[in-house]
């Protein structure tokens, strides 16, 4: 098992490295926008290709991201519920759903998104739009998404077995939830007004 948990670790640091420096895309994405909703009503122009990279930089944070979101445990449940239910049903929970739900689902998308995308760059196919942005690598971001989603799942479900084996020391417990935090926050703000 430790030589799992060192895969883990390894999968946790990929993850992490890449939702860091890919997060931060989308400040570019919105700047984008802004410029092209801006010269578009100033001047009546607009530009195809910075409308689909603002599209293609959102895919990239959405789809490259979102194993990052995994691995903080940021991802939806629905929190009211699973508060209520004892830590070892919430374990075993979260190993049905990453072994029967998460992994079959991203190794269906990663062998439906493979041909989508080779035939995509077989034909070096381009935007339908004049003056677009070839499509091949935007096509290509559903692949390696779920590729990188699938390994963290990997990783998620190796630690959810060490935890309720007692290996490890949970990640996330003490770690509050979304809910937990905006209720903290907003109570806060209120004793300040």
């Amino acid at each position: 098992m430790q030589s799992l948990l060192k895969l883990s670790r390894g999968i946790d640091a990929i993850n992490t490295w890449i939702g860091k420096n890919l997060a931060w895309l989308i400040v570019l994405a919105v700047f984008i926008s802004s410029i092209n909703a801006t010269v578009r009503k100033l001047f009546d122009e607009s530009s195809n290709a910075w409308l689909e990279m603002q599209w293609v930089l959102f895919s990239i944070v959405f789809l490259l991201c979102a194993p990052w979101t995994l691995l903080k445990n940021e991802h939806i449940r629905i929190d009211i519920i699973n508060s209520f239910w004892p830590k070892r049903v919430r374990d075993f929970i979260d190993v049905l759903g990453h072994t029967f739900f998460l992994l079959p689902l991203t190794i269906v998308m990663l062998v439906t998104s493979v041909p989508f995308f080779l035939r995509s760059y077989d034909i070096n196919e381009q935007s339908g739009n004049a003056g677009g942005l070839p499509q091949w690598p935007a096509k290509s971001l559903i692949m390696i998404g779920f590729a990188l989603l699938l390994i963290q799942g990997v990783s998620e479900l190796i630690k959810r077995i060490a935890v309720m084996r007692g290996l490890i020391p949970d990640p996330y417990e003490s770690q509050k939830s979304g809910l937990e935090a905006e209720v903290e926050h907003l109570v806060d703000a209120m004793k300040q007004d």
